[in-house]
């Protein structure tokens, strides 16, 4: 059975559109509100147990402007799934699979820190590589090149982290 026979099998009942990849993996794109039931049904009846990536595409200036991708692979089959869903940016939430995947956490966490877009459900939804308070998405086209008055924010960053934990000569003298 194929790879496309089997998901297509685990998934009657859910609507989805098969689309080409340049490197052949088999894609599928589904709707944002069936995307938990897509994913746990590729795990528990198509045998894709391993996610392998879980990220987002800034489509700007087209609606939806976001595109989910998640990527399972099976190793019984030795064979990926990869899905797409699309985000809109006036609501850009989607249901957290760390309830099916553990290992997702800090993808979602990621994907979260740099497009903005929220995973409901998700336990420790937080900045992963930007401070907490910063309020802008790095990976999203609209983010200047030259980045945010990034001097100005590293010195604030700097100057409360100072407060936090002082440094080891300071605290010396």
């Amino acid at each position: 059975m194929s790879t496309l026979e089997r998901i297509q099998a685990g998934l009657n009942g859910i609507t989805f559109k098969v689309v080409s990849s340049r490197e052949g993996t088999t894609t599928i794109e589904i709707a944002i509100g069936d995307a938990k039931e897509t994913i746990r049904r590729l795990r528990d009846a198509c045998g894709f147990e391993t996610n392998t990536f879980v990220t987002a595409v800034d489509r700007q200036p087209k609606t939806p402007r976001f595109e989910l991708a998640w990527q399972f692979l099976s190793y019984k089959h030795n064979d990926y799934v990869r899905v797409h869903a699309a985000v809109e940016a006036s609501h850009p939430h989607a249901p957290t699979i760390t309830d099916l995947f553990a290992g997702t956490a800090y993808s979602e966490r990621e994907c979260f820190d740099m497009f903005g877009i929220v995973f409901d459900g998700h336990v420790g939804l937080k900045r992963l590589l930007m401070p907490e308070d910063y309020d802008h998405f790095p990976l999203r086209k609209d983010f200047p090149h030259q980045g945010i008055e990034p001097d100005r924010l590293y010195r604030e960053w700097d100057r409360r982290r100072r407060e936090r934990q002082p440094l080891a000569e300071e605290s010396e003298s």
